[in-house]
C-alpha cells in the first residue's frame, strides 16, 4: 500500500509552511521556521512535503483558503528542493522512490509556478542521484512533452519541457556518457528536434534551448544531427514566437562556432535575418541575441571574409542599436549631480585581489616585466563591459535580492553588444567599416538630441583601435570636438567622451613636443578635470580613461607628475568609497610607469598624506583593503628608500592582517559548520606588500623591520607556504625569494623548516587538472623554483642535505614537456644555481640532467640568473667532465652564445666566471685528442668566439 500522511501532522505542516512565507506576521514566521527545523528531523518529512506540493486539491481535514494553500504548496516545494539539495544522501530509499513517483504530478499542475518548482525538484534529484538513479525520467518527460497518450494538457507539456531543459543544463556531460553501452544523448537529441515542431511555443523554445546546450560540446549525437537541425532552424526562423526566434539566433551562433563551414553558404540570408531580428524593437533580448551573431562571425577567421560584402547592411544596424532606448533616456535624464552622496553598500562592486604573478625565468630579478595595474588588463568599464549571467533557475529568488535588479549601466545589453561588435569589425575590416560609419558620425556628433551625440561618441571610441590609420587625418579636429563635449550638460555624454578620449590617447602621446602641447595636454587636462566631476559615473569614467591614458603614455607622463598628483590628491578628498577603487588603479599605474620620479620630495609630500589618510580610515576587514594594499606595493617600489618613513606602521599592519587571517582560518577549519572561511585575498595582498617594502628599503632597514615583526614574519610565512589556496602560496614563495635576496641573515636560522616545505611544493602531482587551477598551480611551483635558486645562491655548500630531494623534484620538472616552458626554465635555473655550492653532490647525476638543462637554458635570455645557473653548471661539469659526452657540443654552443658584454660587465666577471669556463675548456682540450676538430663542428662564428673569448 502506498505511503499515506496522517491528517494531524499534515495540517500542522501546511500551516507552518504557509506562515514561513508570510511577511506580514513576523512572529508567526519565526515560529514557523523553528517548527520546520524540528520537522526536518522526521524520517517522513520529505514524503509529507511532496504529498502537499503535488496535491492541487486541498486534502481532507485541512482548512485554509486557496491562496493560503498555494502558499503552503510553494513552501513545501522550496523546502523539498532544499532538502534534496543539501541532504540527498541521507534520504531513505523509500522516500526517494516516493518522491520520484509523485513529483511528475507537479508538472501537470495548472499553476505555472508550481510547474517550475516541480522542474527544480526533478533537476536536484537527477543532479544528486545521477542519471542512473532515475533512469526512466528522460523517457517519462519525453512522453509528457510529446503527448504520447493524447491526454496531456498543453500546460503539462510546457512544464515537462521546462524540466527537461533544466536536466540538460545541469547534466550536459553526464548525458553524453555511456551507460550499459548507451548514451542518453543519442535518445534526447532526436526527441528534442521532434519537439521543435510542437504547436506549443513554449515547448518549441524549451526544446531549442536544450539543443543549444549541447551544440558547443560537439558530441557525436549532436554532430550527426547537425544537418537536420539546420533545416529545422530555417523553418523556425519565421516562428511567430520571439522566444523561439531568440533561440534560433543562438543556435546559428553556436553552429558558427563549431562548424563554420555549415554557416558560410547561407551568409547572405543570415545577414538579412539577423538584421531584421536586431531591429525587433518589442524584444530587446531577441535583438541582443541577433547582435551577438556579428561578434561571433567577426572573430572567426573562416567566416569573417564572407561578411565583408554585407558591411553596408550590418554597420548601420549596429549604429542604430547604440542609441539609448526611450526608457533609458528617461532614467538617465532623471539622474542628478550625486558626488556628495554617500555610496550604498550595494553600489560597491566586489573586489578580488590579483597576485603579482609568477617569477618567470626571463624576467629581471625573477619578476614579471611591467604587469598591468592590478596584474591584469583593465576592463572597459564604460564602453561595453558586462557581468556574467546568474545561475538562478526559473521560479527561484536570489538569496540577496538586489533593489531594482542591479545597475542597468553595468548589464550586458544590445547597446554594449553592438558597440563591441563594431569594435571587432573595425579591427578586421578597418577602412571599410570607417567609410560606412563616417556619414553617421558627421550627422550625429553635433546632433541636437544628446542620445544621438552620445551614441556617435561611443561609435567613434569603438572604432579607435581598428580604424586608427584612417581616422588619423581627422583626429586633430575630432580631438578638439571631443574635449568640448567634456563640458556637455548631460552627464552620460561627458562619461562616454572620457572613455572615447582614453581610446585615442596613445595617438596624442606619441606626437612630438609641439603636437603633445596641442593635443595630448588638453586631452590629459580635460580627463583630469572630469575626475572631479559632480557626477560619480563621470568621475569613474574619467578615472578609468586616465588609467588607460597612463598605460599608453607611460614614461611620457614624467614631466606632468606634479599636476597629475595634485589632481589625484583632490580626488582622495572628494571621492566616496566606490570610486576609490579606480583611483587606486590610477595611482599605481602612474607609479608603475614613472617609477623613481614619484620619489621627489615634493611629490611624496603631496601624495603620501592622502594615501596614508585613506589607509588609516579603511578597516582590516574591508574589501577596499585589497586595491589599497596593491596600490601601496607599487608606490613602495617607485619610492624606494624614500618609502622608509611610512614603512613601519604599514609593515606591522600587514603582519597583523596575515596573522589574524591565518588564525580565523584555523578556527573555521576546526569548527566546520557555522563559521565562514576568511577571505584569502587579504593574505595575497599583504604578502605582496611585504615583498614590495622589503625590496624598496635598504638592507639595514628591511632587516630591522623583519627582525621586529610580531608575530615573527617567517613563522607566518611557513603557514602561508602550506596554505591550500594557490594564490596565497604563489605570493608566499615570491616573498620567500625576496627575503633570500634582501634579508638572508634573518631567513637563515629558520631555513631548515622552510626548505622542507619548499621541497614538498615542487611536486607536480599537487597541481590540479582544471584549466584555471592548473595555471595558478604551475605559477606556485615557478615561484618555489625561483626562491629555491635565490636561497641556493646564498646558502651555497650548506644546501648539501637537500641536494638529493631537490634534484629528484627538479629533474622531474625538467623532463616534463607537457608543462609550461617557463616552469622547465625555472627548474633549470634553480638546479644550476644549486651547483654553485653543491657541485660534487650533483656531479654523479650530470649525465641524466645535462641534456634537458641545456635545452631549457638555450631559451632563457642572458641575465644574472642565467649567468649564475650556468656558473653552477660549469662547476658541476668540472667535477665530472666525462658525463657530458652526449651533449658536449650543445654545451660549447651555449658557452659560445654568451654576449661578451654580459661576461665582462656583470657581477659574474668579479666571481671569475670566465676563468672557470676556461678551466673546463682546458680540461676538455686534454681529454679530446682532436679538440680543435671537435670545436670546428660548431658554426664558424661560434667556434671563433669560443677561441677568442676563452683563450683556447
Amino acid at each position: 500500500m502506498d505511503w499515506q500522511p496522517q491528517q494531524g501532522p499534515l495540517g500542522q505542516l501546511a500551516q507552518y509552511l504557509k506562515d514561513s512565507l508570510s511577511g506580514h506576521d513576523v512572529g508567526a514566521q519565526k515560529n514557523a521556521e523553528e517548527m520546520l527545523k524540528q520537522a526536518k528531523q522526521s524520517p517522513d518529512i520529505n514524503n509529507y512535503l511532496v504529498f502537499l506540493f503535488t496535491n492541487r486539491e486541498l486534502p481532507l481535514g485541512l482548512t485554509m483558503d486557496a491562496n493560503a494553500y498555494h502558499a503552503a504548496r510553494s513552501g513545501a516545494a522550496i523546502m523539498l528542493k532544499n532538502n534534496v539539495k543539501t541532504s540527498y544522501k541521507t534520504i531513505s530509499e523509500q522516500s526517494k522512490s516516493y518522491i520520484r513517483s509523485r513529483i511528475l504530478l507537479g508538472l501537470q499542475d495548472p499553476n505555472s509556478q508550481i510547474r517550475n518548482y516541480a522542474g527544480n525538484v526533478i533537476t536536484e534529484v537527477v543532479r544528486h542521484g545521477g542519471i542512473m538513479g532515475w533512469p526512466h525520467i528522460l523517457s517519462e518527460l519525453s512522453s509528457l512533452i510529446g503527448n504520447d497518450n493524447t491526454t496531456v494538457s498543453p500546460e503539462t507539456q510546457e512544464g515537462a519541457s521546462g524540466a527537461l531543459l533544466k536536466i540538460c543544463e545541469d547534466n550536459r556531460r553526464a548525458l553524453d556518457k555511456a551507460y550499459s553501452g548507451q548514451r542518453p544523448l543519442d535518445f534526447i537529441i532526436p526527441k528534442l528536434l521532434g519537439f521543435t515542431t510542437s504547436i506549443i511555443a513554449k515547448v518549441r523554445a524549451h526544446s531549442l534551448a536544450s539543443i543549444n546546450i549541447f551544440i558547443p560540446e560537439k558530441s557525436a549525437a549532436m554532430l550527426s544531427n547537425l544537418e537536420q537541425l539546420l533545416q529545422r532552424l530555417f523553418q523556425l526562423a519565421t516562428d511567430p514566437s520571439d522566444e523561439v526566434r531568440k533561440h534560433v539566433c543562438r543556435s546559428f551562433i553556436h553552429i558558427a562556432d563549431i562548424a563554420p563551414e555549415k554557416i558560410a553558404p547561407h551568409m547572405s540570408g543570415l545577414v538579412d535575418y539577423m538584421v531584421a531580428q536586431q531591429r525587433s524593437n518589442d524584444d530587446p533580448e531577441l535583438a541582443l541575441d541577433a547582435a551577438e551573431f556579428w561578434l561571433c562571425i567577426a572573430e572567426d577567421q573562416k567566416l569573417r571574409e564572407g561578411l565583408k560584402p554585407y558591411l553596408p547592411k550590418v554597420v548601420p544596424v549596429l549604429l542604430e542599436s547604440m542609441i539609448y532606448c526611450e526608457e533609458d533616456v528617461f532614467r538617465l535624464e532623471a539622474e542628478t549631480e550625486d558626488a556628495e552622496e554617500e555610496d550604498r553598500e550595494q553600489d560597491i562592486k566586489p573586489q578580488f585581489a590579483t597576485s603579482k604573478g609568477a617569477r618567470l625565468a626571463n624576467a629581471s630579478n625573477g619578476d614579471d616585466s611591467a604587469p598591468t595595474a592590478n596584474g591584469e588588463a583593465k576592463p572597459a568599464t564604460v564602453g561595453y563591459a558586462f557581468d556574467e549571467e546568474d545561475d538562478l533557475e526559473e521560479g527561484e529568488l536570489a538569496d540577496d535580492d538586489e533593489e531594482e535588479g542591479g545597475d542597468p549601466e553595468e548589464q550586458w545589453n544590445l547597446r554594449k553588444c553592438s558597440a563591441a561588435a563594431l569594435d571587432v569589425l573595425a579591427s578586421v575590416f578597418h577602412e571599410t567599416v570607417f567609410e560606412v560609419t563616417l556619414p553617421y558620425l558627421k550627422e550625429n556628433l553635433n546632433h541636437a538630441e544628446w542620445p544621438n551625440r552620445e551614441a556617435a561618441v561611443l561609435a567613434l571610441g569603438a572604432i579607435a583601435d581598428g580604424c586608427m590609420e584612417v581616422v588619423f587625418p581627422h583626429l586633430p579636429d575630432l580631438t578638439h570636438f571631443l574635449i568640448s563635449l567634456l563640458n556637455d550638460k548631460q552627464p552620460v555624454v561627458r562619461q562616454i567622451t572620457c572613455w572615447s578620449l582614453g581610446r585615442y590617447s596613445q595617438w596624442a602621446s606619441r606626437l612630438d613636443k609641439t603636437g603633445r602641447q596641442q593635443y595630448f595636454e588638453p586631452i590629459m587636462d580635460g580627463i583630469l578635470k572630469r575626475m572631479l566631476d559632480g557626477n560619480k559615473r563621470v568621475q569613474e569614467a574619467a578615472a578609468s580613461a586616465f588609467a588607460s591614458l597612463e598605460e599608453k603614455a607611460q614614461n611620457q607622463l614624467v614631466e606632468y607628475c606634479q599636476v597629475i598628483v595634485q589632481q589625484f590628491v583632490q580626488c582622495f578628498g572628494k571621492y566616496k568609497d566606490r570610486n576609490m577603487f579606480i583611483l587606486y588603479d590610477c595611482v599605481q599605474t602612474l607609479a608603475e610607469h614613472v617609477g623613481p620620479t614619484l620619489a621627489k620630495p615634493e611629490l611624496v609630500n603631496m601624495l603620501m598624506p592622502a594615501l596614508i589618510g585613506r589607509w588609516q580610515k579603511v578597516s582590516d576587514q574591508s574589501r577596499e583593503m585589497f586595491p589599497l594594499l596593491e596600490c601601496l606595493s607599487y608606490i613602495a617600489t617607485a619610492l624606494g628608500d624614500n618609502f622608509a618613513p611610512f614603512a613601519n606602521p604599514i609593515f606591522t599592519r600587514c603582519i597583523h592582517i596575515i596573522a589574524q587571517n591565518l588564525q580565523d582560518s584555523q578556527i573555521a577549519t576546526r569548527q566546520a559548520a557555522g563559521i565562514d572561511e576568511p577571505d584569502k585575498d587579504f593574505l595575497v595582498t599583504s604578502l605582496d606588500l611585504l615583498s614590495a617594502v622589503i625590496q624598496a628599503l635598504d638592507d639595514r632597514k628591511s632587516t630591522e623591520l623583519v627582525a621586529s615583526s610580531q608575530p615573527n614574519m617567517f613563522e607566518l610565512l611557513i603557514f602561508c607556504m602550506k596554505d591550500p589556496n594557490d594564490d596565497v602560496r604563489q605570493s608566499a614563495y615570491a616573498l620567500l625569494g625576496d627575503c633570500a635576496i634582501y634579508v638572508f641573515s634573518q631567513l637563515k636560522p629558520i631555513l631548515n623548516n622552510i626548505l622542507d616545505t619548499l621541497v614538498a611544493q615542487l611536486d607536480l602531482r599537487h597541481v590540479q587538472t582544471d584549466v584555471d587551477a592548473e595555471e595558478t598551480g604551475y605559477s606556485v611551483i615557478n615561484n618555489a623554483c625561483w626562491s629555491c635558486g635565490e636561497i641556493a645562491m646564498r646558502q651555497r655548500a650548506e644546501m648539501a642535505p637537500y641536494v638529493e630531494p631537490l634534484l629528484q623534484k627538479l629533474v622531474v620538472i625538467l623532463f616534463n614537456d607537457r608543462i609550461p616552458e617557463s616552469l622547465n626554465e625555472n627548474a633549470a635555473l634553480a638546479l644550476g644555481r644549486l651547483g654553485i655550492g653543491c657541485a660534487p653532490q650533483l656531479a654523479p647525476h650530470l649525465a641524466t640532467f645535462a641534456p634537458p638543462f641545456l635545452r631549457a637554458m638555450r631559451k632563457i635570455d642572458w641575465t644574472d640568473e642565467k649567468g649564475h645557473a650556468l656558473q653552477g653548471f660549469v662547476e658541476i661539469v668540472l667535477n665530472h667532465p666525462q658525463a657530458m659526452e652526449s651533449c658536449l657540443l650543445e654545451f660549447f654552443n651555449e658557452l659560445a652564445s654568451a654576449p661578451r658584454i654580459f661576461l665582462t660587465s656583470m657581477g659574474l666577471h668579479q666571481e671569475g666566471f670566465v676563468e672557470t669556463i676556461r678551466k673546463v675548456l682546458v680540461q676538455y682540450q686534454n681529454l679530446i685528442p682532436d679538440f680543435n676538430g671537435f670545436v670546428a663542428r660548431l658554426p664558424p662564428e661560434k667556434a671563433a668566439y669560443l677561441h677568442s673569448t676563452y683563450g683556447v
